[in-house]
């Protein structure tokens, strides 16, 4: 994604969770109560998500987060358009915990000043190997792993997670990944 596609999505996306609502019957999700932010720290894996026009055609999508000396959190997203051996594209944002009191909330912008919510709501808290980030107004979807793939009771508990929090998944759509190469 471009400099320009990235200032755009930052707007809009801005714009949009100013004017959203939260779906009937589900108040603004519940987003974990503990995060070791230096163990989120690493490369995720984009495993499914709900396909938004600033990803179309990305596959191979990964994002790397790096702890700053201010305590903010540098976020590299990349990914390659249209195939795996497509053009490769990366974005650089900022993200922030606004409130140490709910750290599954951040707030993470592509373009300052503008920020928009990153809420993880679901995580493996033992070995942090998987997350689930959303919206309050379950727009936006993201299944992350530390790896390219997750088995299917994995998967099955993202999902079910995801529903248990508003979620229709009808939109889910699997991420194709590269091989890893550890």
């Amino acid at each position: 994604m471009n400099v320009r596609g990235i200032s755009l999505f930052a707007v809009s996306a801005l714009a949009l969770s100013s004017c959203s609502s939260i779906p009937v019957g589900f108040g603004p999700l519940k987003t974990v109560e503990r995060v070791d932010v230096e163990r989120y720290m690493g490369r995720w894996y984009e495993i499914a998500r709900f396909t938004h026009w600033f990803e179309k055609d990305i596959v191979g999508a990964t994002a790397d987060y790096a702890l700053r000396p201010d305590g903010k959190i540098t976020v590299v997203n990349s990914g390659f358009k249209g195939s795996l051996g497509g053009r490769f594209s990366e974005a650089t944002a900022v993200a922030k915990i606004p409130d140490p009191a709910q750290p599954g909330r951040l707030k993470v912008s592509f373009f300052r000043p503008f920020y928009a919510d990153y809420l993880i709501f679901a995580l493996d808290e033992e070995n942090y190997t998987w997350a689930l980030v959303g919206s309050d107004d379950r727009k936006y979807l993201w299944f992350l792993s530390r790896t390219p793939d997750v088995d299917a009771a994995t998967f099955t508990l993202m999902r079910e997670l995801s529903e248990g929090q508003g979620y229709k998944l009808d939109g889910l759509h699997k991420v194709p990944q590269r091989e890893r190469k550890d």
